[in-house]
């Protein structure tokens, strides 16, 4: 048994190998470069704890008479702290590896809110179709007129001005993973339900519909995992967009808090120091942002390349 199982694993390996996914990302050397740069980001993500030499989260090891020392390379830098430390004494590699785990956290959980609500709506309004199409599709139309930011600016305002600020800090995270989710639904909805109204006139769902199978089986069982190719080339720019999102609203002093700091909250609590010397405190998370944002961008950009048959150059 172990043997059969062995084999098949081999085979379907072998396969995978042979696929135009596999050759597109053997020869695409942009490709690999941006995904061995996110592997790198998310596994320093994941590691923080053990790969930061201190806790940004724990007081006992701030030292206030350490802030804004500079990068070890620099003349008074420390070489306890290589990229130097924060205004408030901080390690800035350590608050660079927390900051990078908390920014792809609310970016991933907001793409997974957008996607849940988007492909829900998406496949409700192009089976059903009639009325019910006209309704969703007319909020998303409604959604659509609103950017992100002005959605978000105002939730978020209205929110720490009505709780407080100390409540808002405590659930800071939890506000912009779902203001940000919840603005960005639109984008799946309708690119599911055009790839719905194509599905669903297809031979397969007839034969589905004849056998006796439900609506929701239907969508969800047979006509979703043809559809998944531009939901793939979706999320990974939705990722992107969400942690910028996420940057500018703490830049604006309404995402994550100084305590649980993230790229973007980094960038905002050394914007004022910039010009008095302390450039490492923005510039240094600035570029780590700068490089995350552009290699998804760039793994996007592949996979709708790859996964659009008009592109494939053989």
């Amino acid at each position: 048994m172990s043997a059969i199982v062995e084999e098949q694993t081999v085979s379907n390996w072998q396969r995978f190998r042979q696929s135009h996914f596999w050759h597109s990302f053997c020869i695409d050397k942009v490709a690999q470069i941006s995904f061995l740069v996110f592997v790198a980001y998310a596994v320093m993500a994941l590691l923080a704890p053990l790969m930061a030499p201190f806790d940004p989260y724990d007081p006992g090891s701030i030292d206030i008479m350490n802030s804004e020392l500079p990068p070890s390379w620099q003349e008074e830098g420390d070489a306890a702290f290589w990229l130097g430390t924060d205004a408030q004494g901080r390690d800035l590699w350590s608050t660079i590896l927390y900051g990078t785990r908390v920014s792809l956290m609310i970016g991933i959980c907001a793409v997974m809110l957008q996607a849940f609500l988007g492909i829900c709506i998406g496949l409700v309004a192009g089976y059903v179709g009639g009325k019910v199409d006209s309704l969703l599709m007319r909020l998303a139309d409604v959604q659509l007129s609103f950017s992100t930011m002005m959605v978000a600016i105002i939730v978020l305002a209205v929110f720490q001005a009505t709780f407080g600020t100390q409540l808002y800090q405590e659930l800071a995270m939890v506000m912009l993973i779902l203001v940000i989710g919840i603005a960005e639904w639109p984008q799946y909805a309708r690119t599911v339900r055009a790839s719905v109204l194509a599905e669903k006139e297809k031979e397969y769902v007839d034969a589905a519909r004849v056998m006796g199978l439900r609506a929701p089986r239907i969508m969800f069982r047979h006509i979703l995992p043809n559809t998944l190719s531009p939901i793939l080339v979706i999320s990974t720019v939705q990722v992107a967009n969400a942690i910028i999102s996420e940057a500018a609203l703490s830049f604006l002093g309404l995402g994550m808090p100084v305590s649980q700091p993230s790229l973007g909250s980094l960038i905002s609590s050394g914007f004022e120091y910039i010009f008095s010397g302390s450039w490492w405190i923005t510039v240094i998370p600035g570029l780590v942002l700068i490089v995350l944002v552009l290699v998804m961008n760039l793994l996007g950009d592949w996979l709708r390349d790859v996964l659009n048959p008009k592109l494939y150059k053989g």
